[in-house]
């Protein structure tokens, strides 16, 4: 499909099977089991959105923008220019904002029934992985360590003022940094900033517990 309808996508059958495992891995930290949570999952094609409290999910969204999806929409210079982040970052914003927002925001304020300042903001998956290695300046992965972090929004602005101020050769050279995602870190970085803002989220906690954890575990 075309236009703002084909850029959004409700969960199929299979969808909310993805959904339920990826809420199902998160929350088997006992941290989490009980917690209200929204759950920010930034793939490569696709960003998904999970609204929930223990077994139940009250949202859930797949929407289709992506780390490697902006990557190709809107390529930038080495290093990127102030326009070409100043144009992604907008997009994202307008995004969030015309696509994510009327969906979401009635589920925080209405359908969860939580109490504003409750729910966590949790990130699973590959970007939020590698911003919390580059937190604790980890070499290798170390699920122990990474689920520790807590990342304020100061903390993200400024990551990722840092990685779109360097050129690739030098992105690489971060420890934490995979150098094969030097590139779509900076897309899904600026997601989570993005995301933050727009629904006023001050911390994001770091999961390693998504979508592989539960099927391994199911």
């Amino acid at each position: 499909r075309g236009g703002a309808e084909g850029m959004r996508t409700r969960w199929s059958v299979s969808g909310d099977r993805e959904a339920g495992l990826a809420f199902q891995g998160v929350t088997t930290d006992p941290e989490l089991a009980r917690a209200p949570l929204l759950l920010l999952d930034v793939g490569g094609g696709s960003t998904q959105f999970i609204l929930g409290q223990g077994e139940r999910t009250h949202f859930a969204h797949s929407f289709q923008f992506g780390s490697v999806r902006l990557l190709e929409k809107f390529p930038h210079s080495d290093p990127p220019t102030r326009a070409e982040f100043t144009a992604c970052r907008d997009w994202i914003k307008k995004f969030l904002h015309d696509e994510v927002r009327p969906g979401l925001e009635p589920a925080l304020r209405q359908e969860s029934g939580f109490k504003p300042g409750e729910i966590q903001l949790v990130g699973t998956g590959g970007t939020t992985s590698i911003l919390a290695r580059i937190e604790l300046k980890l070499d290798r992965y170390d699920r122990e360590r990474m689920e520790t972090t807590r990342l304020s929004l100061e903390q993200v602005k400024a990551r990722r003022k840092q990685l779109w101020s360097l050129p690739l050769a030098e992105r690489k050279k971060i420890i934490g940094l995979p150098k094969l995602r030097a590139d779509v870190i900076l897309p899904g970085v600026l997601i989570y900033e993005a995301v933050m803002e727009e629904f006023g989220f001050k911390l994001l906690r770091v999961s390693t517990r998504g979508l592989r954890f539960a099927a391994v575990m199911d």
